[in-house]
């Protein structure tokens, strides 16, 4: 089943309403908003590396308040335990058995704040429910239901007492981004309304877990023309032989650019993907995945110059609506 442009049309309303229900607490950051819904449609992950004071964890509590589920806040120190995020069996002397209490990893919105500051010890934690949306604990298998959502945060200034993410942690985010400081006319409005310490608090719920696990079965069905998945695949190719790449991107990285697309099409009401997703998503999808060769690094060379230059070089398919 594909799409219809009726299903489109409903997608994008849908999706506009979401993005100005979480504007409301985070003032002149659409783009950003589009692509944290675009995540929590696709099932994906976010990782935020952005300065303090820049509307982090605003934007993850705008999220959890717009989603009518649960969610969860999980301050990451160096001392946090694996079992602190995931949970832990306990035995009961009441009842003679062993009781799983869960984790705050257990919620539909999970802010994992300042991530790089625990050991790798409890990131690994986070390999196996971020790409399988599933704990195991004492071979017992727990799912955490949908949606998922990680929003993850790291300051990239303060280095100390912190830990690299690697990059089988970086893979499992479907995106990375920042939010940025915004223009002088949003400031002006955040100070008018600075008496209120929290604006996410007066955010009403605008949708539920069942409708956002409905529209992400929805996006699933949006097509993909054979020539677009070709241009995606010759794109991660590229990647991987560019010879300042020392690592590139992966098949998941692929896959995970096909899903955001798909999200990304419907939100603006097409129920096809055209090669331009694929280019607008490449960066925040792709760069957090490369890992550069130290001598191109060292001669100043970045990961955005890399990308750039092969979506100039790889040509992109001609445009063209599939025929219904």
């Amino acid at each position: 089943m594909t799409m219809t442009p009726e299903q489109a049309t409903w997608f994008a309303g849908t999706f506009d309403r979401l993005v100005q229900n979480v504007g409301q607490a985070v003032l002149g950051k659409q783009e950003v908003i589009r692509l944290t819904l675009m995540a929590l449609i696709a099932e994906g992950h976010i990782l935020l590396e952005d300065a303090p004071g820049t509307g982090k964890t605003s934007l993850a509590k705008a999220l959890a308040a717009t989603v009518q589920g649960t969610h969860q806040r999980i301050q990451f120190t160096p001392d946090l335990l694996p079992s602190d995020v995931t949970g832990v069996t306990i035995y009961d002397q009441k009842t003679g058995a062993f009781e799983f209490h869960r984790g705050p990893i257990f919620a539909s919105i999970v802010l994992a704040d300042e991530i790089n500051r625990a050991s790798p010890k409890t990131q690994s934690a986070l390999l196996e429910v971020m790409e399988e949306s599933r704990i195991t604990v004492d071979g017992v298998v727990h799912e955490v239901g949908r949606p998922f959502l990680v929003i993850a945060t790291q300051n990239p200034i303060e280095q100390a007492g912190t830990y690299r993410l690697p990059e089988a942690q970086l893979d499992r985010f479907l995106i990375k981004t920042s939010i940025g400081y915004p223009d002088i006319a949003s400031v002006e409005q955040i100070l008018a309304g600075s008496a209120v310490r929290n604006p996410s608090a007066t955010l009403s719920a605008a949708i539920t877990t069942q409708a956002v696990a409905d529209m992400a079965d929805l996006a699933s069905t949006v097509h993909v023309d054979s020539a677009v998945l070709r241009y995606a695949a010759q794109l991660a190719e590229e990647t991987r032989n560019a010879p300042e790449v020392r690592l590139g991107v992966s098949v998941r990285g692929s896959m995970a650019i096909i899903r955001a697309a798909k999200v990304w099409a419907a939100a603006q009401g097409r129920p096809f993907v055209l090669p331009d997703d694929i280019k607008d998503l490449a960066a925040p999808v792709w760069l957090h995945r490369f890992v550069l060769d130290p001598e191109a690094e060292f001669s100043g060379t970045t990961a955005p110059q890399v990308l750039s230059r092969i979506l100039a070089d790889v040509a992109a398919p001609q445009s063209r609506q599939p025929v219904a």
